[in-house]
């Protein structure tokens, strides 16, 4: 065999050999890859958040809403039975009742209104309360204050308005034997341009006496009278009824969605 043939030889020996180490190096990085791409993979949340952590809040909160429906469960069905009851005895206003009652769902109030000699007359009359005075006084009107204080009343707030639109504003407490004005103060027109008048007057209780007996007579005869309070304090008391039974129903649903 010649010299040239000789070294074509060992150049392809050489060759095919440095070729099978290159491929069988690729099948091995190839393999690695393989089985890198393969493996499970862990998360970047994992160390922060457990897999069980959703699942557990869920479920406390289901468990709390439905302690929850089920107690307002329980008031509504105590609650209407109180207003079961109440309805046997339905509130007929009396025949010197002159007032158009207008009673808003969801309000916490209700307003009287008639017409009286070209004046328009409105009463907003608010939930009944028991005011409990514990300061007690040795002399007698001390005593007939405490009495007062702790009899069930109904906060009127009472507007007399001139057809000019001028009118008379006087906050009352009504007493199941009287009316008292706790205040009264003069408005003009609600559409005038003119200001809330600065002065209001004197406290009502610093007036002449013959002006306070005056107002009250005022009132009496445009149908604010002591003789009405029993039939409000029954109305206000089942409105109060009716309201929280709606209160009680709005809550519960919005537990439920």
């Amino acid at each position: 065999m010649g010299t040239f043939a000789l070294c074509i030889r060992r150049s392809a020996s050489s060759l095919a050999s440095v070729c099978g180490r290159r491929v069988a190096r690729a099948q091995a990085v190839s393999t690695i890859f393989n089985r890198w791409s393969l493996a499970p993979k862990p998360s970047l949340l994992r160390p922060f958040i457990s897999s069980g952590f959703p699942y557990s809040t869920a479920t406390e909160r289901l468990q709390s809403d439905q302690t929850l429906v089920q107690v307002i469960d329980s008031e509504l069905n105590h609650a209407f039975v109180v207003e079961d009851h109440d309805v046997e005895e339905e509130t007929t206003a009396s025949s010197d009742f002159p007032f158009k009652i207008e009673d808003n769902t969801g309000h916490r109030t209700v307003t009287l209104t008639r017409e009286y000699n070209g004046e328009h007359i409105k009463v907003e009359v608010s939930m009944p309360g028991l005011a409990m005075d514990e300061n007690e006084d040795d002399n007698e009107d001390g005593d007939e204050r405490n009495e007062k204080a702790n009899e069930s009343s109904i906060p009127l707030v009472v507007t007399v308005t001139k057809k000019s639109g001028l009118s008379l504003e006087f906050s009352c407490t009504a007493f199941p034997d009287e009316i008292v004005i706790d205040g009264l103060s003069v408005n003009p027109p609600e559409n005038s341009s003119e200001e809330q008048l600065a002065y209001d007057g004197p406290d009502f209780q610093e007036l002449d006496e013959n002006m306070r007996k005056s107002f009250h007579k005022f009132l009496e005869t445009r149908g604010i009278k002591a003789g009405a309070t029993d039939f409000l304090y029954e109305y206000m008391m089942k409105k109060d009824s009716r309201e929280y039974l709606l209160w009680l129903n709005k809550l519960k649903t919005f537990v439920q969605e």
